[in-house]
């Protein structure tokens, strides 16, 4: 799909786009219900699982949250066996922070959940409509990063 001529989005489509990103929002945080961890422990191990190994100031930047807030949920989640309080070695002051297998399978939990609500409605879908629409949201996508958002490594996660 290349790009089309701009045009004024008209207020129908602008509210399906609206209620599909409710939708989406939706699903993600229902996946993480039930679980063992919080909304905001998760959303620490989802982004220790996308980076790896990082400093406690880099995950409150990408975070968008204080350094304190990071702490305190380090503290609890090394707490539960989650993930692994270091001191980085070239940098004694700082602490660094890293997935257990017990954060990874709570991450992996997630994501089949997620997966399969996606699969269960997407599956219901014309074949031809489901690959267009994939399509058009590859190219939204695009268009977000290409218009300045935050590239995919470094979103918010959720």
């Amino acid at each position: 799909m290349g790009r089309a001529t701009p045009s004024k989005t008209s207020d129908e489509e602008l509210s399906a786009f609206e209620v599909a990103t409710r939708d989406l929002v939706g699903i993600a945080l229902s996946s993480v219900e039930q679980l063992e961890v919080s909304l905001s422990q998760y959303r620490l191990l989802l982004l220790l699982q996308t980076r790896g190994r990082a400093s406690s100031t880099q995950c409150a930047e990408a975070l968008g949250v204080v350094g304190s807030s990071v702490t305190r949920l380090a503290d609890r989640l090394h707490a539960s066996g989650h993930l692994v309080r270091a001191v980085d070695p070239d940098n004694r002051s700082a602490v660094t922070l890293e997935l257990t297998s017990a954060g990874r399978r709570v991450v992996r939990e997630v994501t089949n959940r997620r997966r399969r609500q996606l699969r269960r409605v997407l599956d219901g879908l014309d074949p031809r409509a489901r690959a267009l629409c994939a399509a058009v949201l590859q190219e939204l996508h695009d268009g977000l990063v290409e218009a300045g958002a935050e590239s995919p490594r470094d979103r918010l996660p959720l």
